[in-house]
């Protein structure tokens, strides 16, 4: 499930809400995001986080990863 979502990512790229810094997709599988940012044409996935950690580590990973 989440691979089809991140090759949903061909389609819809760019709809999502930006969330520090990256757009974030919210995946059909529970508790998991989809972080990436879109550089011309090409979205990159910068991570695939769980939802249920605490929000400040999802922000230390984001700001490691970018």
């Amino acid at each position: 499930m989440l691979v089809s979502d991140i090759e949903s990512l061909f389609l819809y790229a760019g709809i999502h809400n930006k969330k520090l810094g990256f757009y974030r997709m919210l995946s059909k599988r529970f508790p998991f995001a989809i972080y990436y940012q879109i550089e011309g044409n090409i979205a990159q996935v910068v991570a695939v986080l769980p939802m249920r950690r605490d929000p400040a580590w999802i922000e230390r990973e984001l700001e490691v990863r970018s």
